[in-house]
């Protein structure tokens, strides 16, 4: 009967139904609770606690995001249709879930046994926060009242930063990948070299001064600056990032305060890949890659923008910050990097399996981390994946270039 009641969720949306679908790539933020519950429910409660009960059959399906070897789950763009069970019963099944946890720890050997099981489900809780954030922001966005997240304070008039500059970096064989110190996804390895060509890294990210100068000179409107994937797109974009919106002659951007005037001097972001890659051509430049980005960040202390600031948006960089300025928090930074697996990749066996190998196709790899990721979560070797075409994660430009 839950099969037959849900299995349309799974149907595969018609050319209307996308069409009125607001936000097809985010989730209700119930929706994420219901799902880091629904983890540590099935990879560690149900296989590992004897005499566990489900509190509902149904969150099985509901709440799995896109394990296949699990069986159905609810199509991504329908999660928002969602309206039971209700917020009050997704609270009880957390509980549920809290209590099962406690018993689970309490037998000290079993803890050890599955003690990095439960650091996977703690990290993709981590991740999730992120994303409930940016879910929210998108999911005000569809209002035409552009209501706040939160109240801001009054910003003070940032400094200009420093003129872009430029940090080379020797040709030569490097190691990138996580050395095994501490938790990483096991798509950060296995550790390995790689041959890296002189390159030179841009000190800081593009700001939205810069980007405005790109917009102004009909940079969306020149197929030559675009891959052809983004050309195609390029008249949906609107000519500009998302949530920035031209009002009495002015440009203002949708943030957690709400509706602000565009900051000139803070990092662009709510860019694709698409639209990172176009500007990098016009600036007579191109993206880093990962190998890059990470031989950069090697040893760059994780200290930024990040969300233990609060700030929630990005900020300017530091008119007098070292070099490389911005590496971690602010905005995601794309790289030029297909994501695919790295040299002697192996996925976890079983489900957990499709946690991160699954989807190395059709994705970009970014790096650094935005305003809104825990400090605790990222570090040098962190890969972000998302398709080109996604705007609605925090996303900027780091410029970079052939060595001169």
């Amino acid at each position: 009967a839950v099969r037959r009641q849900t299995e349309a969720l799974a149907a595969p949306l018609s050319v209307e139904d996308q069409m009125l679908q607001a936000m097809p790539e985010a989730s209700p933020t119930k929706w994420h609770l219901a799902h880091t519950t629904w983890f540590f429910e099935t990879f560690l409660l149900t296989p590992h606690l004897p005499g566990y009960a489900p509190l509902d059959p149904a969150h099985a399906f509901l709440f799995n995001s896109y394990y296949k070897q699990l069986g159905g789950h609810p199509l991504r763009g329908r999660r928002g249709l969602l309206s039971r069970p209700s917020l009050d019963a997704v609270h009880a099944y957390r509980r549920h879930v809290d209590a099962g946890m406690d018993r689970l720890l309490e037998d000290g050997a079993r803890a050890a046994a599955l003690a990095d099981l439960v650091e996977l489900g703690l990290n993709h809780e981590q991740q999730h926060q992120e994303l409930i954030l940016t879910d929210i922001k998108h999911a005000l966005a569809q209002s035409p009242l552009a209501p706040a997240y939160r109240a801001g304070p009054p910003e003070p008039a940032a400094p200009a930063p420093a003129p872009l500059g430029w940090h080379q970096h020797e040709a030569g064989q490097q190691l990138i990948g996580h050395a095994g110190d501490g938790f990483a996804f096991d798509n950060e390895g296995p550790r390995h070299p790689v041959i890296v060509g002189a390159f030179r890294l841009a000190s800081r990210l593009v700001t939205n001064a810069e980007y405005l100068e790109f917009m102004q000179s009909g940079g969306y409107e020149r197929p030559e600056l675009w891959l052809s994937d983004g050309w195609d797109l390029a008249p949906a974009l609107g000519g500009a990032p998302l949530y920035w919106a031209r009002r009495d002659g002015r440009w203002e951007v949708l943030t957690f305060a709400g509706r602000q005037p565009v900051a000139l001097h803070e990092p662009v972001c709510h860019v694709s890949y698409y639209e990172a890659d176009a500007y990098a051509r016009w600036a007579g430049a191109r993206l880093p890659t990962e190998s890059e980005w990470e031989v950069a960040a090697a040893g760059v202390p994780v200290d930024g923008n990040l969300l233990e600031r609060g700030r929630l948006h990005p900020l300017p960089a530091a008119p007098g910050a070292g070099a490389p300025a911005q590496l971690f928090g602010d905005a995601w930074e794309w790289t030029a990097s297909p994501y695919t697996a790295y040299p002697g990749y192996q996925p976890p066996a079983g489900v957990l399996g499709e946690y991160n190998g699954k989807f190395m196709c059709n994705q970009m790899v970014l790096r650094g981390g935005s305003c809104v990721t825990p400090r605790s979560h990222v570090r040098a070797t962190y890969r972000n994946f998302f398709p080109p075409h996604a705007r609605w994660q925090i996303t900027g430009i780091r410029l970079a270039g052939d060595a001169v």
